[in-house]
């Protein structure tokens, strides 16, 4: 029977637990996508794109449009090597954000940072992300955010993220960017 254990002194060993090196692929060569559904604990891509364009959002919420601008120039590399059509897609498209009506207020409205303007705190930008993302409260948004953080750093220059990290609030958010 197939379901008959044929040597009953051998421990039970789960096939998701085995590690093999020969097939981990090293960081550097994982993709975008990858790297937020693995350090961020999404399922599937699809999720990882998802909360990547809400992080992104509010991110470019904080910044000039100029700034923004600058940080989508240095994100153009593939997201994912995949063959599913829908997320063959580069970094710099999901921070352009794929709701064309919140692409073009992107590129219109000042920015929510800065001298005389109201200021998001780090409170205020993980419960953004947290509810335009729908993340469930077993969830870790401070997780998420530094997965999408640290998979975006991968991509950009020593000039860029430190452009970035001049908008980004005090305190927790701040802090995740320099961790990631």
């Amino acid at each position: 029977m197939p379901d008959e254990l044929l040597n009953k002194n051998l421990p039970e060993i789960d096939p998701t637990e085995v590690e093999d090196s020969r097939v981990k692929i090293p960081e550097e060569h994982q993709q975008f996508l990858d790297k937020v559904m693995r350090e961020g604990g999404f399922a599937d891509p699809y999720d990882a794109r998802d909360i990547t364009e809400i992080v992104y959002r509010v991110m470019r919420d904080l910044m000039s449009t100029e700034d923004a601008k600058k940080v989508e120039d240095e994100l153009h590399d593939p997201a994912l090597d995949t063959k599913e059509k829908v997320l063959q897609i580069e970094v710099a498209d999901m921070w352009r954000d794929s709701n064309p009506l919140v692409r073009f207020l992107s590129r219109v409205r000042p920015p929510w940072q800065g001298p005389g303007i109201f200021k998001i705190d780090s409170d205020d930008f993980l419960f953004r992300v947290a509810n335009e993302g729908g993340l469930s409260p077993s969830q870790n948004r401070e997780k998420v955010v530094k997965a999408v953080f640290k998979a975006t750093k991968d991509e950009l220059s020593e000039e860029c993220i430190q452009e970035i990290q001049k908008w980004l609030p005090e305190g927790k958010v701040c802090e995740l960017w320099k961790e990631a």
